[in-house]
Parts: structure tokens; C-alpha cells; sequence
């Protein structure tokens, strides 16, 4: 199709030649799509670490975040390629599934390290950055899994809508949801930095 519209370019016509149809159209969202995806991701986590250094007065924090949340998405990701491909037998994927997932991941994901890691960062003078981090699971633990279960089961529900797009956006938001709250609050994040230890909060010195 772009080699078509390369040699119709290159035409000698006085009036302007366009291609359109079904695959002209796919043509057109795969580019767009992909053009967004090289955008609107680094945008978002540029836009995530500046929040989350003024937040936590930190800048090592920030990334280690940052970094658990797309190895998050990345992993739903996957798991919704392998699922939708090997289990249901679905080639291809709406081209605009990435994105929309991944902004509605990062929205509500947010929000969930910044309950753990704002409680983390308050507990830490007192009791020290590895106990500091156990208590602030503690203390939250309860409320993100209650909030990240509820998410993924309201998400989940849009499956049953005869849409193929939905369909692929509900799995991949519910699963990551769940993912993220489990396994990347609840585990991967707290075990991170018990093992880096106060130089987390660098520069600030908060232990």
C-alpha cells in the first residue's frame, strides 16, 4: 500500500490521487499508532518521574518506579499476546490496544505507589527505609488489593461486549491491574527497596 502511493505520487496528473478502502485505513492507524506510541509513552513516564521526584523528594525512587510500572504493563502485554493468539486463536490485535492500556495502567497504577511509597517515606525517620517500607505495606497493603480487585473485576466486565477492541482492553487492563497490585506493590517494590536500602530516598537523606 505505501509503495502504491509512492508510484501514484510520482504520476504525472494535474488533480490529486488518493487510496482508500479498507487496508489504506489500516495503513493509516498502524502509522498513526505507532507514531503515538514513540510519543505519548516517553511523554507520560517523563511526566510520571517529574511528579514522583517532587512527591517523594527523590530521584532514584522515581525510576524504580517508573521502571516497575513498564515492566508491568510489558508483562500484561505479553500475557494478553500469548492468550488472545494460542488460546482463542486471534492472529492480529487492534493497533491501538497498546496505548490505550497502557495510559489506562499507568493512570490507575499511579496511584498505588503513591499510597505505598508516600506512607513509606513518612515511616522511614522513624523506624528506618527497609522497616519503614514493611510498615507502609502493611498499612496499605489492605486498601490497594481491595481497590485493585474491584478495578480489575469492573474492567473485566467490558469483556462480555461483542467487540474485539474491548474484548483486548478489558483483559489487558484487568490483568495488569491485578498484576500491579499483587505482585509489583505488593512484592516486586517492597523488595526492591529493602534491598537498595536509605540510598533509595537519595539525594535526600531520610533515614
Amino acid at each position: 500500500m505505501a509503495r502504491l502511493r509512492d508510484r501514484l505520487a510520482d504520476l504525472p496528473a494535474t488533480g490529486e490521487i488518493l487510496v482508500g478502502g479498507p487496508a489504506a485505513q489500516a495503513l493509516d492507524t498502524n502509522v498513526t499508532t505507532q507514531r503515538d506510541l514513540r510519543v505519548v509513552i516517553p511523554l507520560i513516564l517523563a511526566m510520571l518521574l517529574v511528579i514522583l521526584a517532587v512527591l517523594l523528594r527523590s530521584l532514584l525512587a522515581p525510576v524504580l518506579l517508573v521502571a516497575a510500572t513498564v515492566v508491568s504493563f510489558g508483562a500484561a502485554l505479553g500475557v494478553s499476546a500469548l492468550v488472545f493468539r494460542h488460546v482463542f486463536g486471534f492472529e492480529d490485535a487492534d493497533p491501538t490496544v497498546p496505548l490505550y492500556g497502557f495510559v489506562f495502567l499507568v493512570a490507575l497504577g499511579i496511584d498505588y505507589t503513591i499510597f505505598l511509597m508516600t506512607r513509606a517515606r513518612e515511616e522511614t525517620p522513624r523506624h528506618g527505609t527497609r522497616a519503614g517500607v514493611l510498615r507502609a505495606l502493611t498499612v496499605t497493603g489492605g486498601v490497594i488489593t481491595s481497590a485493585g480487585v474491584v478495578l480489575a473485576a469492573t474492567f473485566a466486565a467490558l469483556a462480555v461486549i461483542p467487540l474485539m477492541f474491548m474484548v483486548q482492553l478489558a483483559f489487558i487492563v484487568a490483568f495488569g491491574v491485578l498484576l500491579d497490585t499483587l505482585i509489583v506493590r505488593s512484592l516486586l517494590i517492597p523488595a526492591l527497596v529493602r534491598d537498595i536500602g536509605p540510598k533509595v530516598w537519595w539525594p535526600a537523606k531520610v533515614d
